[in-house]
C-alpha cells in the first residue's frame, strides 16, 4: 500500500481519477526501487505489473537473432512502459529487456488491479492508451530512422542528444552502435570522418564534441 500519495503528481493523466479509483490504486500499488544496471524485465517473462516511473531512466532494448542490440526507447520519470502495457493487454511475454540506466523508483500496479481499473475507470483507460499511442508513434519514428535516414545524420543527432554538460559522451563506439541499431564498424568509420573534419575528438570510452554547431547543421540536413 502506498502511503505517499504525492507520486501521482508525476503523472498528470491520473488527475481525473475518481476518489474511489484513487483509493483502490493507492491500496494495491507498491513502490519499488531498482539499482542502476539491474534488468527489470526480459524476453520470455510475463508482465506482472504496469510500470510507472517516478524517477530515473529505464532503457528498453532488443537483441536480434544475429546478436545485435538496438535501443528501442527510454522510459523517463513521469512515463509508463509501452511494452509492459502491450504485454498486459495482450497477455504476451516480453520480447525485449528493460535495464535500469540509473537508480530507479517506480510504482508497480499489479496485473489484477490493472485489469480491474481498465474495466471500471474511463480516466484510467485514457491515461493508459494516451501513453501507449504516444510511444507507438515514437517507435515508428525509430523504424523510419533505421530504414530511411542517412547514417551520418543519425550519428550527428545522437551525439547531440547524448552529450553531457561538458559536450562529451562517455560511451564506447559499441554502445553508440547499440543506440543506433547498427554495427560498431559503421559507427567507428563515421566518427573517424567527424574527427578528420575536426568536429569531434575521440579517446577511449569518450567522444568530445569540438564543433557542435557543425554537427547540429548536419543533424538538421534533409
Amino acid at each position: 500500500m502506498l502511503t505517499d500519495f504525492t507520486w501521482r503528481h508525476h503523472f498528470p493523466g491520473l488527475a481525473g481519477l475518481s476518489a474511489e479509483v484513487s483509493d483502490l490504486l493507492d491500496k494495491r500499488a507498491v513502490m519499488a526501487s531498482v539499482n542502476k544496471g539491474v534488468a527489470i524485465f526480459g524476453p520470455g517473462h510475463p508482465a506482472e505489473n504496469l510500470l510507472l516511473l517516478v524517477s530515473g531512466t529505464v532503457r528498453v532494448q532488443q537483441l536480434s537473432e544475429a546478436g545485435r542490440e538496438i535501443v528501442l526507447y527510454r522510459v523517463h520519470a513521469g512515463e509508463s512502459c509501452v511494452l509492459t502495457t502491450a504485454c498486459l493487454l495482450a497477455f504476451e511475454d516480453y520480447s525485449a529487456e528493460g535495464i535500469a540506466e540509473t537508480d530507479v523508483e517506480a510504482v508497480l500496479i499489479p496485473r489484477d488491479t490493472f485489469d480491474e481499473l481498465m474495466s471500471v475507470s474511463k480516466a484510467f483507460r485514457a491515461f493508459v492508451f494516451e501513453a501507449y499511442s504516444k510511444r507507438i508513434t515514437d517507435l515508428f519514428m525509430v523504424i523510419e530512422e533505421i530504414a530511411f535516414k542517412r547514417m551520418d545524420i543519425r550519428v550527428a543527432q545522437k551525439l547531440l542528444e547524448l552529450q553531457d554538460a561538458d559536450n562529451t559522451l562517455h560511451l564506447t563506439h559499441q554502445q553508440l552502435a547499440v543506440e543506433l541499431g547498427t554495427a560498431r564498424e559503421v559507427i567507428s568509420r563515421q566518427l573517424k570522418e567527424f574527427e578528420r573534419r575536426g568536429w569531434v575528438a575521440l579517446s577511449r570510452g569518450a567522444i568530445e564534441l569540438r564543433e557542435a554547431a557543425a554537427i547540429e547543421r548536419l543533424s538538421n540536413a534533409p
